[in-house]
């Protein structure tokens, strides 16, 4: 099957999954919900073991449309109903998701028209949040901070943001990125500290989604606060963020540790510590140094500003032996 009929996708198509099938006398329940959203961890899972892979997106895709298929194959609550939209629109946006994460960013874009559609056809509060956020992400790796702060705006006057504390400090992490790109420096620091002050607030042990429940915590804080200060040139601070961020991090998060580490050797090296840098970006996996775009990316950007730093060094020199071992493996 082709990407585009994968990514492809029309309003009327999702509203007229809403129609039950007429022929078919199947009861549809929770438990056919619960079925499909254990599926949802597993996609979500994969996406922190590596995440950006066009895998991850298509199996997505496929679970959505299993979502909006299940619409049609019987009877339901409106409940269940609600509960299916909700469930197509977590797919659709994790394959929003990977597909920001690989740097292809127009399938982003059709991914993301669909899980918006389908969120409002639920009502669901939280799958909204998300969609609006990875929205913001989405035009900030495209390099337009307006629209960025935009769509982190729609996400962050969603009234679970008043709710519970916890969303309310992700919707403040991810503005402080984006403040970052927009190189507005001085107000950072004052967005970081009411985003841990909102994480300290919140409620450890209330119910919230897996998604959110899987990646958002004092890592990822830390994470975002160092893409801000990186992306508005303060390297020391973007430094302190990246060792905060690797000391917490849960294990599994390869994908977050991978790009984390990127970005401490880039801090480094603006601070001229080119063998400090080299050694750090040196700790990068083969995998995600040739697997994963964003990280592919950050290191051809280090590779750049290294041999602009140091040319003929010893540092280039193995970092360039580095960087051929990683490609002889891929």
């Amino acid at each position: 099957m082709h990407r585009r009929t994968l990514v492809a996708g029309t309003v009327s198509a999702v509203v007229a999954a809403a129609a039950p099938g007429t022929a078919s006398t199947r009861r549809i329940g929770m438990t056919d919900v619960t079925r499909l959203q254990e599926k949802f961890a597993a996609v979500v899972a994969s996406d922190h073991q590596h995440g950006g892979q066009l895998d991850i997106e298509q199996r997505a895709i496929r679970l959505a449309n299993q979502a909006l298929n299940l619409q049609n194959a019987g009877s339901a609550t409106q409940r269940v109903r609600s509960t299916l939209y909700a469930t197509a629109a977590s797919f659709r946006s994790s394959a929003m998701w990977a597909a920001i994460d690989g740097r292809r960013f127009q399938d982003a874009i059709a991914h993301m028209q669909e899980a918006q559609t389908l969120a409002e056809l639920s009502g669901d509060q939280a799958i909204k949040f998300r969609i609006w956020s990875h929205a913001g992400s989405l035009y900030r790796h495209m390099g337009r901070s307006a629209d960025a702060r935009a769509a982190n705006d729609v996400a962050r006057n969603l009234h679970i943001t008043r709710r519970d504390p916890m969303f309310a400090s992700l919707g403040l992490a991810r503005q402080m990125a984006i403040q970052g790109v927009a190189h507005e420096r001085g107000g950072l620091p004052r967005v970081f500290d009411h985003a841990q002050t909102a994480m300290a607030r919140a409620d450890r042990d209330a119910f919230r989604p897996v998604w959110l429940h899987a990646f958002y915590d004092e890592a990822e804080l830390h994470s975002l606060a160092l893409t801000a200060y990186l992306a508005a040139g303060d390297w020391p601070t973007a430094e302190y963020h990246a060792h905060q961020c690797l000391r917490v991090l849960r294990p599994h998060m390869k994908r977050s540790r991978a790009i984390a580490t990127s970005r401490l050797a880039q801090a480094q090296l603006a601070q001229g510590d080119v063998d400090t840098a080299t050694h750090t970006a040196m700790k990068v996996s083969a995998e995600a140094a040739t697997q994963h775009a964003r990280v592919s990316r950050m290191l051809q950007e280090f590779t750049a500003a290294l041999r602009a730093t140091a040319p003929g060094s010893e540092s280039v020199r193995t970092w360039t032996e580095q960087t051929a071992a990683w490609r002889a493996t891929a």
